[in-house]
């Protein structure tokens, strides 16, 4: 097959639409992808230069890492015309499986439910080709998915053209069958052993104008939600491996403390349904007939702990030396008359635990270790469990599991290597599951942080704007995806430094003409046990700026909305800014007490922004909720999000409105209060996370329109604006600019801790008692 076709215009050579791609050799047809990228800018009064995730961002290293391994990621077609394709990336949540079918589908003319996308395990054949994070899956996959589909299209129709005695340009494919001008049609499944190659050979494949979609772009349900509301869908503590027993970890009373000793250990063992115990670098694993067995056992496991690296410190002591690393301000040579702004924001702890708990399964022997679980960098987790059970890789066998959430979580896969160590131990399989209070004080956390702006401005113009973020250090051990740049983020001196650099520098940007802007980013202090939270750094470096925004607005005498206008660089993001003014009725008379904000967000190629009314009178703030917090309540949200080709509008819409409400609580309401070496939440019940009482009763997700024949990220583009804009009307409904997060971090704890010695509480027996 020749790489030069004639083009739609006629030509000889490639068009727009044309890429390369490989037929595999195989006994059935198999299909692989090239790669191939693109960009956009904007200009006004004190003209701000792009920055550097303007020219190169997150998205761009990670589809550019994806690039050499696309060719290895292939859609298949089986004799019974079905399509099947392993995805190299997590389920976790956010919908990815039904928009690769989606993709699948549109291209090769099959319906959606004669198409199989199941997760791909870990491959190191892939290197940077199966890390899910960044909102970069549908980014990167888009084309080299398409490619591989279209191309199995074409050579099923040039088999068909043989059997069928046509010319290929004659025949219609449609819904799994093709089709001749006389009516004579043959079945996928019968093409796929003909279509077949016993030798890879590389081909040019032209893919649809987004005018011939008829599949991508158009709203659908997703595949797999039967499954989810009838619990049949399948997650890592729902697989069959014969003889994995549940097990759990008793773990220390403070973060990252050490056990010593198990005092009791013949006791334990004794105990109803225990069949092992094992002493690991984290705690006492203990195996049992069942989990309720698990839980009694740790309860009565008397273990000696060492305090760990944070025994005795607290929110103050860890604030004060992130304070101690802020990096000065430079403020640039700025006329002698100009006015300065100065802010600085402090945001607590929080928790990135998901609905689904912490687990996974392992089964290792003394030649071999099998892993299931949801893991978000399932190369990273192979690779150093191979490490540190001394088998070569090829000796690991990591299985993904769909995820019930990850918010960042599964990009670490500490209850695999967990997992991994205790079945080594035990000599046993294991089915380790952590507690839900395990999470929150023993499991990852986004950092305590502090955002410090400074902004000059002068004649209604705003000449500088520079912005220093200081953070406990965000863990980036994952690397890309691969042990190589996993262990460079672990080197001693300056690794996850300069990850952290990098991702800061590569999603960070200030969408206004500011003149003079720098946004910097410090790190200290590595005791903690921290990852990405969804979104990242963006939601509390973009609250830090929208508010003092609002803040130079306000001395500029000018509104809010018509002050970003004036300065925001990007045409979509004033067109979506003028979507939520417009349909959140921006400026509309509001009682004393409740108001309304507004913020921008760009970032993962697309733009958001969001409109929220807030409610701060006495008798909201002071209502009683059983149980809950409440607080000011946010009454309305509008947020428009430009996310570039949507391949699904329901599952965009989704996603959005799970930012929406990230951003809602952490503002309000959620965050981890660190005391005495410990954190005091545990569990769902006492962090705060948005509840249906705090949910806005009205809450509208605008998708813009977009002329971009590429898709933006989606999975973390909903947590920043939203988050900013209820910072923001906070501001304005109150009178003062809050500069703690979330709001209520500092009032009077609304819960009392539950014991931190045993590490578990006693399983609940009042579940009725709780409903309402």
């Amino acid at each position: 097959m020749s790489d030069h076709r004639p083009t739609a215009e006629g030509t000889t050579g490639p068009s727009r639409r044309s890429f390369m791609g490989y037929v595999i050799a195989g006994a059935t047809l198999a299909t692989g992808a090239e790669m191939t990228l693109g960009s956009e800018r904007a200009d006004a009064v004190v003209p701000t230069p792009p920055g550097p995730a303007e020219i190169l961002d997150l998205n761009d290293l990670l589809t550019l890492a994806a690039a050499p391994t696309a060719n290895l990621i292939t859609v298949t077609i089986g004799t019974d015309g079905r399509a099947s394709f392993a995805l190299p990336r997590a389920e976790v949540g956010q919908g990815i499986i039904t928009s690769t079918t989606m993709m699948i589908a549109e291209e090769l003319e099959l319906p959606m439910d004669r198409i199989d996308v199941t997760l791909a395990p870990a491959r190191p054949e892939l290197m940077f080709n199966q890390l899910t994070g960044g909102s970069n899956t549908t980014i990167s996959t888009y084309t080299p998915i398409r490619v591989a589909a279209a191309l199995a299209k074409q050579q099923l129709l040039e088999a068909a053209a043989i059997v069928l005695g046509d010319s290929v340009d004659a025949l219609v494919a449609k819904a799994g069958v093709v089709t001749g001008p006389s009516g004579q049609s043959v079945g996928y499944g019968d093409l796929t052993v003909k279509a077949a190659v016993s030798d890879t050979l590389r081909a040019r494949v032209t893919l649809k104008t987004r005018t011939e979609h008829a599949v991508i772009g158009t709203p659908q349900g997703r595949t797999d939600a039967r499954d989810a509301v009838t619990g049949a869908k399948k997650f890592a503590m729902d697989l069959d491996v014969a003889d994995a027993l549940p097990t759990m970890v008793a773990r220390p009373p403070t973060h990252n403390g050490e056990p010593v000793l198990l005092r009791n250990r013949a006791e334990v063992l004794e105990m109803p349904g225990v069949t092992d115990v094992a002493k690991i670098p984290t705690g006492i694993a203990v195996r049992a007939r069942t989990f309720g067995q698990c839980i009694d056992a740790i309860r009565v496991m008397d273990i000696e702990w060492t305090g760990g690296p944070l025994a005795g410190e607290s929110d103050e002591t860890i604030l004060a030396k992130v304070k101690r690393a802020e990096a000065p301000m430079v403020v640039p040579k700025v006329p002698l008359l100009a006015q300065q702004v100065d802010a600085e924001f402090t945001f607590r702890f929080r928790s990135n635990s998901s609905l689904e708990p912490n687990c996974a399964i392992a089964d290792v022997r003394a030649d071999s270790a099998e892993i299931w679980g949801s893991m978000k960098s399932p190369v990273v987790a192979q690779e150093e469990i191979a490490v540190e059970l001394g088998l070569p890789v090829s000796k690991v066998s990591v299985h993904v599991t769909e995820g019930g959430g990850s918010f960042g979580r599964k990009l670490f896969h500490d209850a695999a290597l967990e997992a991994a160590r205790i079945s080594r131990t035990m000599g046993k399989p294991v089915r380790l599951m952590w507690h839900r209070v395990d999470e929150p004080r023993q499991g990852r956390l986004h950092p305590l942080a502090t955002s410090r702006v400074r902004a000059t401005h002068l004649l209604g113009e705003v000449l500088s704007f520079e912005q220093r973020h200081t953070s406990v250090q965000t863990d980036f051990g994952h690397g890309l995806g691969e042990i190589i740049t996993a262990q460079a983020a672990k080197l001693p001196v300056g690794g996850n430094l300069s990850f952290a650099q990098t991702i800061f520098t590569l999603t960070q940007e200030v969408p206004y003409n500011f003149g003079a802007v720098t946004q910097l980013l410090s790190e200290t202090d590595d005791r903690f046990n921290t990852g990405s939270m969804r979104n990242i750094y963006s939601p509390d470096v973009r609250v830090a700026s929208e508010l003092v925004i609002d803040e130079l607005a306000r001395r500029m005498r000018k509104d809010p909305v018509a002050f970003r206008r004036k300065f925001l660089r990007s045409g979509a993001a004033r067109a979506a800014l003028d979507k939520v003014a417009e349909v959140g009725e921006w400026g509309r008379d509001l009682p004393k007490g409740v108001a309304q904000g507004v913020a921008i967000h760009k970032e993962y190629k697309g733009v958001t922004a969001c409109l929220v009314e807030i409610d701060t009178r006495p008798e909201t703030v002071g209502r009683t909720v059983r149980n809950g917090v409440t607080g000011p309540r946010v009454t309305k949200a509008v947020f428009a999000v430009d996310a570039g080709l949507v391949i699904n509008p329901i599952g965009l819409e989704a996603q959005m409105l799970g930012g929406v409400m990230d951003g809602i609580a952490l503002a309000l309401t959620s965050s981890c209060h660190f005391e005495e070496g410990h954190f005091l939440e545990a569990s769902w019940d006492n962090y705060f996370y948005t509840r249906q009482w705090n949910v806005p009763p009205e809450l509208t997700v605008e998708i813009m329109p977009s002329e971009s024949g590429q898709p933006g990220g989606a999975g973390e583009a909903g947590v920043a604006a939203s988050f900013a804009a209820v910072a923001c009307a906070y501001a304005r409904a109150t009178g003062r600019m809050p500069t703690e997060f979330p709001i209520n971090h500092a009032d009077e704890l609304a819960f009392e801790p539950k014991p931190f010695t045993p590490s578990v509480v006693q399983s609940p027996t009042d579940g009725l008692d709780h409903t309402y």
